[in-house]
């Protein structure tokens, strides 16, 4: 009979639980989308959430775009977005600007908990407003028909936005999320449209973030665990009927 002193025996229990929690993993994550969820998208329930795409952020000369640039150029993110919003209208799918708080002399003075991301933007005047680094990118501006929701003031696009609001008076049931960045903000929005009870979806080329490697840690790690279906741009125009 073999047998194990108490440290031996933690050590067995241990690698055992690994095992076993490789095993669950695998059983209840079989790929980018949900076993049994819809792979076509019905335009009049469906919806993009298009978040921050200002010149700041993706056009050359912004205060951030050096730091999202390489993940930027990676994926062909703006003729990407672009691409997803002519085809998004083109076949009837309403788009939903969810844009961040352009900065305002004042903003974030005497408040009681300030997040790092406020203090940077309070620095460097992020999207300021009435300034060139605060307007959309000039091949993504919103066109007649869409909308454009209040602005957020940390990550996510739903609290203390109209956000929801706006999806339920469109009759939308299903959300996708582009923008930026990866990790942060279209992150947030996604976790929260599916605590909610959206079916939400992921593009892994219409995101991009403030390194490639937090861009690719967010596309390959996170959003298969948060999303009903991660896909890619055309695979999703191609899915809308």
């Amino acid at each position: 009979v073999t047998t194990y002193s108490s440290a031996g025996l933690k050590k067995l229990i241990g690698v055992f639980a690994l095992v076993l929690g490789f095993f669950v993993l695998k059983a209840v994550a079989p790929g980018y989308a949900v076993e049994g969820t819809p792979v076509k998208y019905d335009p009049e329930s469906t919806a993009i959430l298009m978040v921050d795409p200002f010149n700041d952020f993706i056009s050359d000369g912004g205060k951030l775009w050096p730091m999202v640039q390489e993940s930027a150029e990676a994926v062909n993110l703006v003729s990407n977005l672009k691409k997803l919003a002519e085809g998004a209208r083109s076949k009837g799918v309403q788009l939903i600007y969810t844009p961040h708080r352009r900065w305002r002399k004042g903003d974030y003075e005497n408040w009681k908990f300030l997040h790092r991301n406020h203090v940077g933007s309070a620095k460097l005047q992020i999207f300021a407003a009435g300034t060139w680094g605060g307007e959309w990118h000039p091949d993504l501006a919103p066109q007649p028909g869409d909308e454009v929701a209040k602005e957020h003031w940390l990550t996510s696009a739903f609290p203390n936005t109209d956000v929801d609001y706006l999806l339920r008076q469109h009759g939308i049931d299903h959300v996708v999320v582009v923008g930026l960045t990866s990790n942060t903000c279209v992150e947030s929005t996604a976790r929260f449209a599916v605590e909610m009870g959206y079916h939400t979806t992921l593009l892994t080329d219409a995101v991009a973030a403030f390194s490639l490697e937090e861009h690719k840690a967010a596309v390959e790690l996170d959003y298969p665990r948060i999303a009903h279906n991660v896909s890619t741009v055309d695979e999703f125009l191609a899915a809308v009927q």
